[in-house]
């Protein structure tokens, strides 16, 4: 199992948001759909050993949490905009707990922690740094969980969190990608071994 751990410092945590401008109303929810599309889609099909958490954390209601299951998965689109329709109808749902929205798509309120804390004791942390290990030379997990900034880091008390699991620190390269290409490389690096 591959499963991506992203952070939306800024995105929006409720519906109201026009899907014709996603850059500019949502908090750079576009960087988590992109994010989406890169972790699941293949060119004829989708990845069902695959799943991601996006952490939306900006206004007004935050924390929202979207969990997406490849192996469940149903009218995921490869276009930004029917995905972001997708997470607008998760922030639809009221309720408590983990809640279905349509087919491998969850939301809850779950923080930060709790995400942490529910991933598989059998699943190995990574954490995506610069300054990591190189990832080509490093050995990875059959199940394995990649926690990774949107276009910003982790903060210093979501790092000390991370932390807390021991994770490794893994460097996709010379230079500093953005976080749709992270998913790409790491899922990349996956598909060669």
């Amino acid at each position: 199992m591959r499963r991506y751990i992203v952070m939306g410092h800024r995105a929006i945590t409720s519906a109201d948001f026009k899907l014709d401008d996603l850059c500019g109303s949502t908090g750079r929810l576009d960087i988590l759909l992109r994010c989406v599309n890169s972790a699941f889609f293949l060119s004829h099909g989708i990845r069902r050993d695959v799943e991601i958490v996006l952490m939306l954390l900006g206004e007004p209601n935050p924390p929202k949490t979207v969990r997406i299951i490849g192996s469940e998965v149903k009218y995921l689109n490869p276009d930004e905009r029917s995905t972001a329709a997708l997470i607008r109808n998760a922030l639809l749902q009221k309720g408590e707990g983990e809640r279905k929205c349509s087919p491998g798509i969850y939301v809850s309120e779950r923080s930060y922690e709790e995400v942490l804390s529910n991933v598989s004791k059998e699943s190995k942390m990574y954490y995506l740094r610069e300054d990591g290990e190189d990832i080509r030379t490093a050995v990875l997990a059959p199940d394995a969980t990649f926690v990774l900034g949107d276009d910003q880091d982790l903060t210093q008390a979501e790092e000390d969190s991370l932390m807390t699991y021991e994770p490794k620190r893994l460097s996709l390269g010379p230079s500093s990608y953005h976080a749709d290409h992270c998913v790409t490389l790491v899922n990349n690096e996956l598909d060669r071994r």
